[in-house]
């Protein structure tokens, strides 16, 4: 197991087993909204902190889409959670897997 899968697997573990959510908390966005395409999620949201020397840079590691999506739903130490109501889970589908395929990104830095 390589150093990022192990920084990632207790956040993944942490999500997936700790925390139950009431129902209304996991119901997407209304539906008359529009959703926004995973570059805008990552550019007004994401990227607010990763790679801008507030998180991590997360773009160009391969992270995991489900650990992605666990990590925004529940949030972890200094990583907010974000509702459905901020990003949708149809948004944030997008945006693990568009987080997780992309490259690095040489303007970005971070800790």
């Amino acid at each position: 197991m390589n150093i990022k899968n192990r920084l990632w697997f207790p956040a993944v573990m942490f999500a997936a087993g700790s925390v139950v959510l009431p129902a209304a908390a996991n119901a997407e966005a209304p539906p008359s909204a529009t959703p926004r395409s995973a570059e805008k999620v990552y550019a007004s949201t994401c990227g607010y902190c990763h790679g801008r020397n507030v998180g991590p840079v997360i773009l160009g590691r391969g992270l995991p889409a489900p650990a992605i999506e666990a990590m925004v739903r529940n949030g972890l130490n200094a990583m907010p959670a974000f509702r459905p109501t901020e990003i949708s889970d149809a948004e944030l589908a997008a945006v693990a897997a568009w987080v997780s395929a992309s490259p690095s990104n040489p303007q970005e830095h971070g800790k």
